[in-house]
């Protein structure tokens, strides 16, 4: 294929997701995470005080504040910013108390806010496509790098995270990135390629602080690097020469990322953060923090004016690290935990991406283990040329293992968005294969033994046949992503039943974030609905959406409050299956508060992820005596 034709097909894919997002994310109201992440940005940049939401690095809360705020300065748009509120004054990180009532109850235009702080998340979203095909292509060549660009630009988890004010898609692509400037410097180490990696590293650490994992992975890879230039030159005088070269190196990449990117930042984050007020809020915040001299640590530097913006960056890894080990309540398969479960993970990748990817994923595979026995790579030299010539895929897979290996270890099992950072190395990966496969002959394909890279197939019937399946599969793809428009959040693949099955497997991030709300106000109006109950979950409000028509309504009250007068109840997926569900083994706290609605069946269902039911009065009458 032509550069030329490949740069016009990868542009319409790009330009294409960047549309479908954009007006998918319209008539989404706020998720939970975006309550708290654009109102601390906007007191970032407005305040340069970092103490609402500090488990996150600020870059992305300052994209999204800051549009905010360039548009208020723009227009002349007044924003209220509500200093005098308890959550702002007194409280110990009281993001959420002040997330609401600075988009909500200030009488800011919550809606606009809203979308002006997701447009910057667009163009995180469409910066790591470029980054995807241009790695790629790179690698692989024109085919690869759209086959890459076409699983990255239809994955309806890029599709649903890339549309909102969150940190995930937003560490993907630092992570990509950083990953793709490392290896550039490895593969030539000048110094301009050292200021470039190490700067863009930087940045990275500002996006989310799983992003800290870049550390362990890139030392691993140089070290791989190190003993592949030691065995192809030998002297030991070589081997102490490349330590330096590569270990310093790297040593001193990442010295340029932390001094002159994430210090000065955090400066500017705690310029007028008072000095005794961080102590005070770092000292409450790590109080049960296992590991004490960490703590104690950052608690000193919080009281040093040329360390305490270092130490609000070490706050949140350590409240991340804590958070982490944490867990939280949630429910999975029928049953309610907070220990989560080590399959958690491997099932939300089977069920949430497409069935397309997973036959991409097989087919690469095969192909893989028959390049291994075909070019005998298990033999000790053939294993160094191989390490040598692919050495950036063996960094994909070595930080693909150790992402997984900490996701699943971890009790937090709230969204496969938490391993959405492997996905773009899991597509460069399938589509380097895929292309190898269309290369195989078909005697090749007869035996694992023979062949992963051979010539061109002579007979053209079956690469043909190949490039029809990989259209197929590429078709499937974009008609089962696009087809649940704008329910990307909701996408559960076909043999999960689709997305009007996920709420029987799981809920919160992968199904109901809140996203729905505004469309549940949109239905009440065209149904002429005078009065609903809501027990909702997102980072909206139901009173600004609903206004007089809203009716309050939470899990544990009695049913026996609708029996009277009747009414429409409408309850977010993850309140209702949190309600349903049963405990798991250990779980204390209450369940069942929702099973009586079994013996309702849902009016509808808004965006898949909140459940209107009619309540006809006295039904609990008629229950009893049933019973």
């Amino acid at each position: 294929m032509q550069k030329k034709t490949a740069y016009l097909l990868a542009g319409l894919m790009l330009a294409f997701m960047l549309v479908i997002a954009f007006f998918s994310m319209l008539d989404d109201s706020a998720i939970m995470d975006e309550v708290a992440h654009l109102p601390a940005g906007y007191s970032y940049i407005t305040q340069q005080d970092m103490r609402l939401n500090p488990e996150h690095p600020p870059l992305i809360k300052d994209l999204s504040g800051g549009m905010v705020w360039l548009y208020s300065q723009i227009t002349g748009t007044q924003i209220n910013f509500p200093e005098q509120i308890k959550a702002w004054q007194t409280d110990i990180n009281g993001q959420w108390e002040f997330g609401f009532d600075f988009m909500y109850r200030e009488g800011n235009n919550a809606d606009l806010m809203l979308l002006l702080g997701r447009i910057p998340m667009l163009l995180i979203l469409l910066l790591l496509g470029i980054y995807v095909f241009k790695w790629a292509r790179e690698l692989f060549g024109n085919n690869a790098a759209l086959l890459s660009l076409s699983l990255f630009s239809f994955s309806p988890t890029f599709l649903a995270h890339g549309r909102f004010v969150t940190t995930d898609v937003a560490a993907a692509a630092a992570i990509f990135i950083a990953s793709y400037y490392f290896i550039k410097w490895l593969k030539n180490p000048s110094a301009k390629n050292l200021i470039i990696a190490g700067l863009v590293f930087g940045a990275a650490q500002l996006a989310k602080f799983s992003v800290f994992l870049l550390i362990p992975l890139f030392f691993f890879v140089a070290a791989v690097w190190i003993l592949i230039k030691w065995r192809q030159a030998k002297p030991e005088l070589v081997f102490w020469k490349n330590v330096w070269k590569y270990l310093g190196g790297l040593i001193l990449l990442m010295a340029t990322g932390y001094i002159f990117v994430v210090w000065p930042v955090y400066i500017f984050h705690t310029i007028n953060y008072p000095i005794e007020r961080q102590q005070q809020d770092t000292k409450f915040i790590l109080s049960s923090f296992g590991l004490r001299p960490v703590a104690n640590l950052i608690y000193f530097l919080a009281g040093l004016p040329v360390f305490r913006a270092l130490a609000q960056y070490g706050l949140g890894l350590a409240m991340v690290v804590q958070r982490a080990a944490g867990g939280n309540t949630s429910y999975f398969l029928g049953e309610i935990s907070a220990a989560g479960s080590r399959t958690y993970f491997p099932l939300m990748y089977l069920i949430k991406e497409t069935l397309a990817l997973h036959i991409f994923t097989l087919i690469a595979l095969f192909v893989a283990i028959a390049g291994f026995f075909k070019n005998k790579i298990f033999k000790p030299l053939n294993f160094r040329l191989f390490l040598n010539s692919h050495i950036a895929e063996i960094l994909m897979l070595a930080f693909i293992a150790l992402y997984w290996y900490t996701s699943v270890r971890s009790p937090l099992n709230i969204g496969v968005r938490h391993i959405l950072p492997t996905f773009p190395f899991v597509f460069l990966l399938i589509s380097g294969l895929i292309v190898q496969w269309f290369k195989l002959k078909p005697t090749q394909e007869n035996s694992l033994v023979e062949g992963a890279i051979g010539q061109p197939a002579k007979n053209q019937i079956g690469r043909s046949i190949k490039y029809f399946i990989a259209g197929v599969l590429i078709s499937w793809q974009i008609v089962s992503v696009v087809s649940i428009y704008p329910s990307f959040l909701a996408y559960f693949n076909e043999a999960a039943g689709g997305p009007a099955s996920g709420y029987k497997y799981v809920t919160d991030s992968n199904l109901d974030w809140g996203q729905d709300l505004k469309r549940l106000s949109q239905w009440t109006e065209k149904n002429n609905i005078d009065k609903i109950y809501v027990d909702y979950f997102g980072g909206a409000t139901s009173e600004y959406y609903l206004n007089g028509k809203f009716a309050s309504w939470w899990g544990t009250r009695s049913p026996q409050d609708l029996n009277a007068t009747g009414g429409y109840l409408a309850v977010s997926a993850t309140f209702l299956q949190g309600g349903r569900g049963k405990p798991a083994p250990g779980y204390k706290d209450q369940t069942g508060y929702y099973n009586w609605l079994n013996n309702f069946k849902p009016v509808t269902t808004i965006g898949y992820s909140i459940f209107v039911y009619y309540v006809p009065p006295g039904s609990f009458d008629k229950m009893v005596n049933a019973n």
